[in-house]
C-alpha cells in the first residue's frame, strides 16, 4: 500500500450559505491524500498500474465546475464520492480550505474521510 497526496488543488466552485457568496464562484484549497496500492506500479513504472493523479484533479476539478452546494461538508462528500466511484483508491481524505471567509482568520477548513466499502 501507499499514499498519493495531491495539495493545494485550486478549484472554483459555486458555495457558501449567505447571499452573497451565491452570486459567483470561490476558489477553494483542496489537499487530498489517497490510500493506494503502489506494489505493480513500484514494479512496471507504468501510469497504468496506480491512479493517475492528473486525472484525479481533473475530476475533483469537474465535480467543482458542477456543483452548487451550501457547505464544505456536501461538496466534500460529493468529491470523495466520485474519486471513489472513478479510481481504484482503498481511503481517501479530503481537506478543504476556504479562505478570506472570515474578517479575522486566514481560512476556515474542513477535513473528512471515506474508506471504499
Amino acid at each position: 500500500m501507499g499514499k498519493i497526496y495531491i495539495t493545494g488543488l485550486e478549484v472554483d466552485t459555486l458555495i457558501g450559505v449567505y447571499d452573497w457568496e451565491r452570486v459567483r464562484t470561490t476558489q477553494l484549497l483542496l489537499d487530498v491524500t489517497l490510500d493506494v496500492d503502489l506494489c505493480a506500479a513500484m514494479q512496471s513504472d507504468d501510469v497504468a498500474d496506480t491512479v493517475d493523479y492528473a486525472k484525479v484533479a481533473e475530476c475533483i476539478v469537474d465535480v467543482g465546475k458542477q456543483s452548487t452546494f451550501e457547505l464544505l461538508e456536501a461538496f466534500g462528500s460529493k468529491v470523495m464520492d466520485a474519486v471513489c466511484e472513478h479510481f481504484a483508491v482503498s481511503a481517501i481524505t479530503l481537506k478543504i480550505v476556504k479562505p478570506n471567509i472570515l474578517p479575522n482568520a486566514k481560512t476556515v477548513a474542513v477535513e473528512m474521510s471515506k474508506e471504499r466499502v
